[in-house]
């Protein structure tokens, strides 16, 4: 019988490249509505912390106007003004997060798991927090199903490590199924009903190492 691990890094990297193949229409759509929209960049990179405190640079399209640190530093809400009328949209269906399906082909995220998180943040971390880096960061889970940004920071740890002391190939397939539901039938995006956003770990000389 074929190892769970071996099952889960096989389907990532199918389903990733058959979806980077199928998206591409959507990827040349939204850059041009991008540029369109506000001058800057397509993309951004952004230093996060994956699976066994590793650094990597997660894609993402760009959702806020340029600059956008200077006026607000690293806190965002679902209204916040710095966000692009394509960000908007872009984040409600967490399209702006799709291009992450290249990190899934490098290996350094997988389609389910905890969502990477920021340097500072893993430097505070708790041994019980710190369980979250015991798997690949992932674009869907266990947090984001049931409410992610809506969802208070202890809350979001618990998910989380839920999902790592229980994880199974068959869990991740019903988690991708429930984020399809939350984020296209109930429409919920990233912030589920009302971003709470209570980093623990935030200060505002974080900013300059998180520029959106």
């Amino acid at each position: 019988m074929i190892n769970q691990l071996i099952l889960k890094r096989i389907f990532d990297l199918v389903v990733s490249f058959i979806a980077l193949i199928l998206l591409m229409p959507l990827f040349i759509i939204t850059a041009v509505l991008i540029k369109i929209d506000s001058p800057g960049p397509v993309f951004f990179f952004y230093e996060r912390i994956g699976k066994n405190s590793k650094p990597f640079y997660p894609f993402k399209f760009r959702t806020m106007a340029k600059d956008s640190m200077d006026r607000g530093g690293y806190k965002i809400s679902e209204n916040d003004e710095r966000i692009t009328k394509t960000g908007k949209f872009l984040r409600k269906f967490a399209i702006d997060e799709l291009p992450q399906l290249f990190n899934v082909l490098k290996g350094e995220m997988s389609l389910v798991g905890p969502r990477p998180s920021f340097r500072y943040q893993v430097e505070k971390y708790n041994n019980f927090e710190k369980k979250r880096l015991d798997v690949l960061p992932g674009l869907a889970g266990w947090a984001l199903i049931h409410g992610r940004n809506s969802l208070l920071w202890k809350e979001r740890i618990k998910y989380d490590v839920w999902y790592v002391e229980n994880w199974s190939f068959w869990l991740d397939i019903k988690i991708i199924i429930m984020s399809f539901y939350v984020i296209f039938i109930k429409q919920e995006g990233i912030y589920g009903k009302g971003g709470v956003n209570d980093d623990p770990f935030y200060s505002k000389r974080n900013d300059k190492n998180n520029n959106f």
